[in-house]
């Protein structure tokens, strides 16, 4: 069951990554967001989270540990003397953030991070599939209503 009480049709895939939903939640008083319970089973193990800045937008990316754990093996095909792969990494590895949560789903996402998507007092959970983002509400500027021409679009860039 789905915190709404709704079946989640992907119990059972534990570890997958599969996030998919909108949440809105409050920081509490010591900074803190609580994860999705459907998404803390959707992470796997380690149950532990990288967060880092988007590339493209005011937002953060979360992904879980073994998601970036791929994405760094593509990384370790470069040669260490490749500088603009360890500007790339460094600089990932400076702005970023790996969290794991406490009992309640908690996560503290460190300060300057938030600082950087703006996050202050409410934060918006977005499913990204194989990762979520955190918003500031305000700064989402999608109506919330489904553009199917946009999604054709970007279904045919990405071969879906």
């Amino acid at each position: 069951m789905v915190e709404d009480g709704s079946l989640n049709l992907l119990d059972g895939l534990g570890g997958i990554g599969m996030f998919v939903g909108a949440y809105v939640h409050s920081l509490d008083p010591k900074k803190r967001i609580t994860i999705p319970a459907v998404w803390r089973a959707q992470v796997g193990n380690p149950k532990s989270l990288f967060v880092m800045p988007d590339f493209h937008e005011c937002c953060l990316n979360v992904l879980p540990a073994t998601e970036v754990a791929h994405r760094l093996e593509r990384i370790r095909r470069h040669s260490l003397a490749d500088k603009r792969v360890m500007e790339f990494t460094r600089a990932l590895g400076a702005d970023s953030d790996l969290v794991s949560w406490d009992a309640q789903g908690r996560v503290r996402i460190n300060d300057k991070l938030l600082s950087f998507a703006q996050i202050t007092d409410q934060v918006q959970l977005v499913g990204a599939l194989d990762k979520f983002q955190l918003w500031n509400p305000a700064l989402r500027t999608d109506s919330g209503l489904v553009d199917q021409k946009k999604l054709a679009e970007t279904g045919v860039y990405v071969d879906f």
